[in-house]
């Protein structure tokens, strides 16, 4: 998990390097989308049980609004828990493609790849789905505001495992300096 964690952070790093770096991204998030290799058993997620809800001083260690978090909670259970689960656990077997050759939607849970991809490139996802790119996934843009969507994102960022946040701050920190 290290190496392949410093390989993902070094292509992240060299991808926002690149003035193509938001395509570059959206492309990427196939693979966020697509979940981990077949050859590769998926990692157990470890708050696939927790509820929705986050703990607000979490949320505020994390530089998050309480509020803000508790929004994308409602805005997920609304648009996202139909397709990535309920607890954000992902659909069953989303690490392997389906009959139609795509990936089933993957966990958000901090046990799939959203974490691998700077905030930018989760936004990007999210307005403009992966339809495009092969996927599945319906473009949110129109149906949910920016404010609303960078909520949803607040809400995944904030209940992902403290080790997985603290790899994804080096990640979104390295995206910002480029």
């Amino acid at each position: 998990m290290q190496t392949r964690h410093r390989d993902l952070t070094l292509m992240a790093e060299r991808l926002s390097c690149n003035p193509l770096a938001g395509w570059i991204a959206v492309g990427s998030v196939v693979f966020l989308l697509g979940g981990c290799s077949e050859g590769e058993a998926p990692p157990t997620p470890t708050t696939a049980a927790a509820p929705l809800a986050v703990d607000p001083d979490v949320a505020r260690r994390r530089g998050l609004e309480p509020a803000a978090v508790a929004r994308g909670a409602d805005l997920y259970a609304a648009h996202c828990a139909e397709c990535h689960g309920a607890r954000a656990e992902g659909a069953p077997g989303w690490h392997k493609p389906g009959p139609d050759g795509k990936y089933p939607p993957p966990p958000l849970d901090g046990s799939a790849h959203a974490w691998h991809h700077p905030r930018a490139a989760l936004r990007v996802t999210i307005q403009e789905g992966t339809a495009r790119l092969g996927g599945n996934m319906p473009a949110w843009k129109g149906k949910l505001s920016d404010a609303e969507i960078e909520a949803v994102v607040d809400w995944m960022v904030a209940r992902w495992p403290d080790e997985i946040h603290g790899a994804w701050r080096e990640i979104e920190g390295k995206a910002a300096r480029h």
